[in-house]
C-alpha cells in the first residue's frame, strides 16, 4: 500500500520531512558565521574581496555533513561572477566555519543565489499592476454595497 505524499513546505528537507530543530539551529549558526566571514572581507579571491554579500539562509542535510547557503550580492549585481568565486572559495569557507562553529564535521558547502528577492519583486509588480488595482477596487465596492450582517 502506498503512502500519501504531501507537497513539500518551506522548512522541509528534500524528502519532504520537516527539518529537525538541530538542523534549523545549526543552519542559523552557519548563516551567522558565513555573514561574519563576508563582512570581514579578508578573502584572497579578488572577486570576493570588496563584495557585499548577504547570506539569507543556510539549509543543512539531516546528517549535518552538507549545507546549502543561499546568498544575494548587494543590489543583485554580478551574481554569476560572485557565485563562481564563492564556489571556488568553498574549501576556504569550510575551514573557517570549522574554526568558528563547534561541530563534529564541518559541512560541505554549496552556494546558490537566493531567488526569493526576485519572486517577491515579481509579486509586488503584479499587485501594483493596473488590472489587479482595478479588481481590488471592484471587490472593495462590492463589499461596501452588501447589506450589513450578510457575508
Amino acid at each position: 500500500m502506498s503512502r500519501r505524499r504531501h507537497p513539500a513546505k518551506a522548512g522541509d528537507d528534500a524528502a519532504g520531512r520537516p527539518k529537525s530543530p538541530r538542523q534549523l539551529r545549526v543552519g542559523e549558526e552557519l548563516r551567522h558565521a558565513l555573514a561574519q566571514l563576508f563582512e570581514r572581507g579578508d578573502m584572497r579571491d579578488p572577486d570576493l574581496r570588496g563584495a557585499s554579500i548577504t547570506v539569507t539562509q543556510v539549509d543543512c542535510s539531516p546528517d549535518l555533513r552538507n549545507a546549502i547557503a543561499y546568498v544575494m550580492p548587494l543590489g543583485g549585481v554580478d551574481r554569476e561572477r560572485l557565485l563562481a568565486a564563492m564556489r571556488r572559495a568553498a574549501p576556504y569557507f569550510r575551514s573557517q566555519l570549522a574554526r568558528m562553529v563547534e561541530l563534529r564535521h564541518a559541512p560541505e558547502l554549496q552556494f546558490r543565489i537566493d531567488e526569493s528577492f526576485d519572486y517577491a519583486g515579481r509579486i509586488n509588480q503584479l499587485l501594483h499592476s493596473p488590472d489587479v488595482a482595478r479588481d481590488i477596487e471592484t471587490a472593495a465596492d462590492d463589499e461596501k454595497d452588501k447589506p450589513s450582517g450578510t457575508q
